[in-house]
């Protein structure tokens, strides 16, 4: 936590808040990583627990608290925003529906969604939880996911660590009939300003529309499309 804000009373509470996120701390553990005062750092914990900005567990550790994950709830999320021009454009080139997919623990959550107009179609409304475990936009998330993550997930997946390092060389997923019978994908990642992927793209519909090996048809125009959003993002 490098930034400065010149409030100093406020850049030290922010100090203690990325200190407890990085994992459950004892108040020794915060005034290390908080590089504060035993009696600071107490104080600012126990004014940003009052806040439910901080809470303490079982063991009377410090973790984030409930606050937290309400105020993120009502944050604008820059990848949607950036994926908002390019999903319909998208739809037209395949005639499908699209998505965008983020890990949320051991799921993935659909944060963007867009449908064609008329006929069959594979439907995920925003906020949808799917598996990890099945699907190409399973698998690019988990290709590049914290390797606990994947051998988590990996243990009860429809692939296998062999198929993950295929998408990493690829650079793109497909799967025909894997998350759902009849339902054919491919996806692509979305990478962040740093380089490390935060969601994934993912064009899906009928395998009788889409082909037994849909990234032949699709890889090219949704790798495109993974680019432009990038390129709103800042990457």
């Amino acid at each position: 936590m490098g930034h400065s804000s010149g409030i100093g009373v406020l850049d030290k509470a922010m100090r203690v808040l990325h200190a407890a996120a990085e994992g459950p701390c004892s108040l020794a553990d915060l005034c290390d990583a908080a590089d504060l005062p035993r009696a600071t750092a107490h104080r600012l914990a126990v004014g940003l627990e009052v806040h439910r900005m901080l809470s303490r567990d079982a063991d009377g550790m410090w973790r984030p608290g409930p606050a937290l994950g309400e105020l993120a709830r009502t944050a604008a999320d820059p990848v949607v925003e950036a994926s908002a021009p390019v999903l319909p454009r998208l739809r037209e080139a395949t005639g499908e529906s699209v998505q965008v997919y983020r890990v949320e623990g051991t799921r993935r959550v659909c944060v963007a969604a867009v449908e064609p107009p008329t006929g069959l179609r594979d439907t995920v409304l925003v906020g949808s939880r799917l598996p990890l475990t099945a699907g190409s936009g399973a698998k690019v998330l988990l290709a590049w996911a914290d390797p606990t993550l994947q051998r988590a997930v990996l243990a009860d997946a429809a692939f296998g660590e062999r198929a993950l390092a295929e998408v990493r060389r690829r650079g793109w997923a497909q799967s025909v009939a894997e998350r759902e019978p009849g339902v054919a994908s491919v996806a692509a990642p979305i990478r962040g300003h740093d380089g490390r992927v935060v969601a994934a793209i993912s064009v899906s519909g009928p395998v009788d529309r889409m082909g037994r090996r849909p990234g032949a048809r699709w890889a090219a125009d949704l790798l495109a499309a993974a680019e432009s959003i990038e390129t709103r993002l800042g990457s």
